[in-house]
């Protein structure tokens, strides 16, 4: 057994990482039925039908550009977005949830003995996956590749790819790929995320189609154009 500390969790929401205002997040998954009992039956049968999943944010209240207010504000009723909770941390082969939400609900609350919370719900659009970190958040300065990761096994229906890039003072564009080796020896490229232009910071869900190969072993790759500068950036991969 290996059991695990929250402590050690890192939420990732957009291009934030929320991990220091934060003290707790929950998951929900469920998946729907459909009463298929036919006459003659002695017991009740069941289909499965459609997933869904939603998580909870709960943490301190912080108005200051870049904490809890301003972001949970300005994701409320947004465009959709990326979130990935890692609670072992998000080194290489560290498991955890990725999903694209819609930010559903934002709530304060100020009791007169105790310090200011806000919390947050989120409704995943097209489901939670359970992903595999390949590269830990961090800065990078030159081009490279993480080690690769054994999934013991090759799978056959797609995935996804998520991307976080938190900070960047980079001087030129990054690009970021998740690439895939059948023999931990050639790789391709399985996922390319946009290019991350000089500066900016940003977040991503890349879809891997239904029946498309993920080979055994995966590795992230960057390559960053430029002489000087950094990028803090956070990806991983959920095989569908």
């Amino acid at each position: 057994m290996s059991f695990v500390h929250g402590k050690n969790t890192v939420v990732l929401f957009n291009a934030t990482n929320m991990s220091g205002f934060l003290k707790e997040a929950s998951t929900s998954n469920s998946v729907e039925t459909a009463d298929v009992t036919a006459f003659g039956a002695s017991a009740k049968a069941y289909i499965v039908g459609l997933k869904d999943g939603t998580v909870s944010l709960t943490g301190m209240f912080d108005g200051t550009a870049g904490a809890t207010d301003p972001i949970f504000q300005a994701a409320l009723g947004g465009s959709t977005g990326v979130l990935s909770v890692f609670p072992s941390g998000s080194s290489i082969g560290s498991r955890g949830i990725t999903a694209a939400f819609h930010e559903t609900s934002y709530n304060l609350s100020s009791p007169v003995g105790d310090v200011v919370s806000a919390s947050a719900e989120v409704q995943a659009t097209g489901g939670v996956d359970g992903a595999v970190s390949l590269h830990a958040l961090g800065a990078e300065t030159s081009t490279g590749t993480t080690t690769s990761h054994d999934g013991a096994a090759s799978s056959s229906n797609g995935g996804s790819a998520v991307l976080h890039v938190t900070a960047n003072d980079r001087d030129d564009s990054t690009t970021i790929k998740i690439q895939h080796s059948a023999d931990n020896s050639t790789w391709a490229d399985l996922a390319t995320f946009s290019v991350v232009s000089t500066s900016s910071t940003t977040y991503e869900q890349v879809i891997v189609a239904s029946g498309s190969t993920v080979n055994r072993y995966l590795r992230a790759s960057h390559t960053l154009a430029g002489s000087s500068g950094s990028i803090t950036y956070q990806a991983s991969f959920a095989r569908r």
